[in-house]
């Protein structure tokens, strides 16, 4: 009698994770990043890929990947650009997801991405939501001049993913738990600004356990057609507290809040008071708006920027 590999023995017990994919003309790096899927140590995954009409070879490259025997669905995306794209995604997960991680068009794996983030998250109860996300490598377009990217000293809570996202979307992973519930919210959404911030917003809104690992778990690759860079450095930074105080940071927070305010039934009581908190601080006159904004310890990860945001509050910029 033939006996079972390694692999597949190994499929049998530990949890499958669906691995949701974005693409858009990436054929340049898409192969090397396929690659790295396929080396991950965890073996029980399928990639759900959704294609914005791709005028290159990436459609040709992913078939020839689920060709190879690789477990793939390739879907038409809504051709709205990156973050409607990974959301319809988000929307076709069935009613009995399982774990899910999002995977860009361009990075490169480390082999035990997947079962590192497992191990993380392995010993939270079922019912109870979980996001895992990490740091990572940045690099260059040729995956050189490797560079940690910036850390994390303060708590992932929903008083700091109101105004600031820190887990990165080619990070995350998600428990079933967590899956299924932006899932629901996805369903209800409408716009968002970016896809990993809303989920970071839900899940923390909702009471979730978030873990930000210290270890990077992929390579990060830089280059002109990033949609959304590392945005690690002096001149990232600069470019970010120009962009709260020009106002273009309010304008993300009308569609950040618009979005959560159709998902406050799933907040928790406190979260939801700090929704409507914040939401009456932004319009308040300007000495009421700075004891109401005072009041909610809203908060970014370093001391520049959350000075920044309370001068965009101040001049009514938030």
């Amino acid at each position: 009698m033939a006996t079972q590999s390694e692999p597949a023995r190994a499929q049998l017990t530990s949890p499958h994770v669906s691995i949701l994919c974005a693409t858009y003309n990436g054929a340049l790096y898409l192969r090397q990043q396929l690659d790295s899927i396929a080396a991950q140590t965890h073996h029980n995954w399928s990639l759900l890929v959704s294609d914005d009409k791709s005028s290159d070879d990436s459609r040709k490259i992913i078939t020839e990947f689920r060709e190879e025997g690789h477990d793939v669905a390739l879907f038409d995306g809504p051709c709205s650009g990156g973050t409607a794209n990974f959301m319809s995604l988000i929307a076709r997960l069935p009613d009995n997801t399982d774990w899910v991680a999002f995977c860009d068009q361009d990075d490169v794996w480390l082999d035990n991405k997947l079962e590192r983030g497992i191990a993380a998250l392995a010993n939270i109860p079922p019912d109870q939501p979980a996001l895992y996300c990490s740091r990572t490598w940045v690099t260059d377009v040729a995956l050189e001049g490797r560079k940690i990217s910036a850390p994390r000293p303060r708590p992932a809570s929903f008083r700091n993913a109101l105004i600031q996202n820190i887990a990165s979307g080619n990070t995350i992973l998600l428990n079933p738990a967590a899956a299924r519930l932006i899932r629901d919210a996805a369903m209800e959404a409408g716009p968002v600004v970016v896809h990993d911030w809303w989920v970071y917003q839900v899940l923390t809104g909702a009471g979730s356990i978030i873990v930000h690992d210290e270890s990077p778990t992929l390579l990060y690759r830089q280059h002109s057609a990033n949609s959304i860079g590392a945005n690690d450095g002096v001149m990232a930074k600069i470019w970010r507290i120009g962009m709260i105080l020009s106002g273009e940071f309010r304008q993300w927070n009308d569609t950040n809040l618009a979005a959560l305010g159709r998902s406050a039934h799933r907040l928790t009581p406190e979260n939801r008071a700090i929704l409507e908190g914040f939401s009456a601080a932004r319009d308040a006159p300007a000495p009421l708006r700075i004891k109401k904004f005072g009041g909610l310890g809203l908060y970014r990860q370093t001391r520049s920027s959350t000075l920044a945001l309370w001068i965009s509050m101040l001049f009514g910029k938030l």
